[in-house]
């Protein structure tokens, strides 16, 4: 049933309307605000590692760094549905700007995009979509596709993250928090992303398998306080969480 409702939420009608972040102007923005909505909760999204001043602590959560040692030492603001996802439905990223010029050459892309057009701004600055993620994971995580991989290798230590084939399998307690943001994103900016029908299923699994936590739902609170709109895919859960 609940699979139902989402596939008609997104597939039956085209919305026209931008009712998301009309009030962070930009990611550089965003990530001063979330230095102070994590302040008493700082723990990477994808390994748990504790950290501070931006700093990770591998001895608590086994991470081992992989290949990228110098960017594994900081902490970055990762965007869970990947900038690409919706920057390339913008004329800007896809094929650049008269204005996106730089020492003489052109240039395209999410520089392009930033540069040019106020609703990409808007939606890359979107708090809902970040989270705190070790570099070398967010160097990892790239923009590939979430799934489930069989015979997982983990090359990060203990860190409960696996990449195969431009896909990524997230440990099974994000997977919900992971679901409910690509539901947010692509319900929120439906003109700029479309998840495909084998995302939505996986997501619907995902979200009932990893209901809404008490910090995914504090850290929702903090993000409307900033943001001034809601997740509408965590009213639900945070509902009865509370009760």
């Amino acid at each position: 049933l609940l699979f139902s409702i989402i596939l008609s939420q997104f597939f039956s009608s085209e919305s026209i309307s931008f009712d998301g972040n009309q009030t962070i102007k930009r990611f550089s923005e965003s990530k001063k605000i979330l230095k102070k909505i994590f302040q008493n909760n700082q723990y990477t999204f994808y390994c748990n590692c504790s950290y501070n001043n931006s700093k990770p602590n591998f001895k608590k959560c086994g991470y081992k760094p992989y290949k990228n040692f110098k960017r594994a030492k900081r902490i970055e603001w990762e965007h869970i549905v990947p900038a690409s996802r919706f920057g390339n439905k913008f004329e800007s990223w896809e094929y650049g700007h008269s204005k996106c010029i730089k020492n003489g050459k052109k240039f395209r892309g999410r520089k392009c995009a930033r540069k040019m057009d106020k609703k990409f701004r808007l939606i890359e600055a979107d708090l809902y979509n970040l989270q705190p993620t070790i570099g070398e994971v967010n160097q990892a995580r790239n923009n590939f596709k979430m799934s489930v991989i069989p015979e997982e290798k983990r090359n990060y230590g203990k860190c409960d993250f696996e990449v195969l084939n431009n896909f990524i399998e997230p440990s099974p307690n994000i997977r919900g928090d992971i679901a409910r943001t690509y539901f947010y994103i692509a319900h929120t900016y439906s003109n700029y992303i479309k998840l495909t029908r084998s995302e939505l299923s996986l997501f619907s699994k995902w979200d009932k398998l990893d209901p809404v936590d008490e910090w995914e739902c504090k850290r929702s609170k903090l993000i409307k306080k900033f943001q001034k709109n809601i997740n509408k895919f965590l009213v639900q859960g945070c509902k009865e969480l509370n009760k």
